[in-house]
Parts: structure tokens; sequence; C-alpha cells
């Protein structure tokens, strides 16, 4: 079984429309240490199955047009693989809520797969087969604290966090990609490229938040223009007790709070429940050293 976590985008600054048609990006993504389950086990053809408690939104659609299928075929394909595998993706996380809930997916059937089938195409042809999947899917191999550029082919190392745990609130908005980054073309027709924050580690919570504070989602003005509610959530979560910053994360809908303490993320998931919306409390990995086992809460 592997995980596919929840992906966070700490900052997102975004500039012009490439040529093949993606965004160039500069942003920080970090990883939580729950979200999706993908299971692989050996079967002649490729299959998938999905359940959890948000598969109805993807019900309907043809498997083979799900990014998983797409990630398994793609593999097979590279590395001349004979075998299928009988797929299960556990749909834990919302759809269209801008944690990268697709993308992760096909992140984590690619690492399933590959020992599943024990097989080993090299790391540049993996991220070469990922980044055709979607922009966001090598980042989402590393599971772990990551600078993306490019439209996100290009990766560096992240810096080293002190211990953190995520409260992650969604409205019960899905957010399409395109219509975001459609409004934010018609207001900025010619954006500088973006700036990277560089950073090799923080030793405190300060440095983090000052760090943060020069920093921003640049989507996050537009999506708030689709959906009052964000706007709503972010406020919710800085005035809940030990956030450290809170802010929308990709293109929305779901935003992000930062907390030194276990205690106090798990206490803002259960107050974001009791209003009504989707959250789920975890552990970031860190990129450093562990302190104690990742644990996490789900509220659905």
């Amino acid at each position: 079984m592997e995980i596919a976590p929840a992906k966070i985008n700490l900052y997102l600054h975004v500039g012009p429309r490439r040529a093949d048609s993606y965004h160039a990006i500069e942003s920080l993504f970090v990883f939580a240490d729950d979200g999706d389950k993908i299971t692989a086990s050996a079967a002649p053809e490729i299959s998938l199955d999905i359940v959890g408690p948000f598969a109805g939104a993807l019900a309907g659609a043809p498997p083979q047009s799900n990014l998983v299928w797409r990630a398994a075929a793609g593999l097979k394909a590279a590395a001349g693989v004979d075998r299928g595998a009988a797929l299960r993706l556990e749909k834990r996380l919302p759809v269209a809520a801008g944690i990268g809930g697709g993308s992760s997916d096909a992140a984590a059937a690619l690492r399933a797969l590959c020992r599943l089938w024990s097989v080993d195409i090299g790391e540049t042809a993996l991220k070469g087969l990922a980044f055709g999947l979607g922009a966001d899917v090598p980042a989402c191999l590393a599971r772990r604290p990551v600078f993306v550029s490019g439209a996100g082919e290009v990766m560096g190392e992240g810096p080293s966090l002190p211990p953190l745990w995520v409260c992650l609130v969604n409205p019960r908005a899905p957010m399409a990609t395109g219509p975001i980054f459609a409004a934010f073309d018609r207001r900025f027709p010619a954006p500088p490229l973006p700036r990277r924050a560089p950073a090799t580690g923080f030793r405190s919570y300060g440095e983090l938040c000052d760090y943060l504070r020069e920093t921003r989602n640049d989507l996050e003005a537009f999506a708030c223009e689709r959906e009052n509610s964000i706007a709503m959530v972010r406020g919710f979560l800085a005035e809940c007790p030990g956030c450290l910053v809170a802010r929308m994360s990709g293109s929305g809908a779901t935003v992000f709070g930062l907390f030194a303490s276990r205690e106090a993320a798990w206490r803002a998931a259960r107050r974001s429940t009791a209003l009504g919306w989707w959250s789920m409390a975890a552990r970031v990995e860190s990129g450093g050293t562990r302190v104690g086992a990742g644990e996490f809460e789900t509220h659905e």
C-alpha cells in the first residue's frame, strides 16, 4: 500500500503562460503524512477500482481517464512490462481541491508499480513520465519539501522544517484549475517571471513565519472571487489557537493552517468539521529528522 499524500503549496508564485500552455511557477511543496491510498496487486491486465468517501466524485468517468490508470499504462509501456495490475484507489481527499489529489495518486501508483513489477527505468525517465501525466506529478514522487519551478519539471531540494502539523480545510467546493489560471491571465496578460524565495532551513517557527510573510499564493484572490467561502475558511483557521499561518493551497479551494503542535491542529480540524467543512489534521513531512511517529485524523 502506498500513501498518496496531500500536497501543500506553502507559496505559489505564477508567471507567464509557456509555449506548452503551462504557466511558469515558483513554489514550495510540502506533503502531509496522510491522504489517498493506492494498492497494487498482480493481475494479467490493468484494472482500477475506486472506493472511499470521495469515490462518487469520480463515478461515471471511464477508468482509463484516471491518472492512476494512465500512470500504470505509461509505466508498463516505458518499462516493457508484459503483466498487468489490479489497482485500488481509496479516495479520501476531496477532488479538485488544490492539494494534488490526482497528481499524488499518479505518483503513488508509479511507486507501487515499480515495486510490484520490479522495474527501474531510471530517475530521469520516471520524472519525464510523471511530467507527461501532469505538472505536479514529478514533485509528488518525492514526498518531501521541494522547490518547484519551470512548470513543475524543475525541482530543487527544499528546506528542512521544524516539527509541523497541518490542518487542511475544504468548504466542500470543487475548484477546477483551468478557470482560475484563466482569470489570472485576464488580469495579468504579461506577468513577469516568478521569483524563487530561497531558503535552506529554519531554526525556529518565527523564521518560518517571517519567510512565508514574504511570499504569497498568486491564485488565491481569483479563487476567492469564484468561491467566497475560501476567505471565510482562511479567516477561521488564522484565528484558531496556535495557527502559525493560514493560506490557500494550489488553485483552491482547500486552505491550510500550520501548527507547532498536533493537538492544536486536531482541535482546528474538529472545529472545522463542526461547521460542515471537510478537514484533515496530519503531520508535515519535514525533510529532516522525524520526532515521533506521524499520526493523523481525517474528518469527513
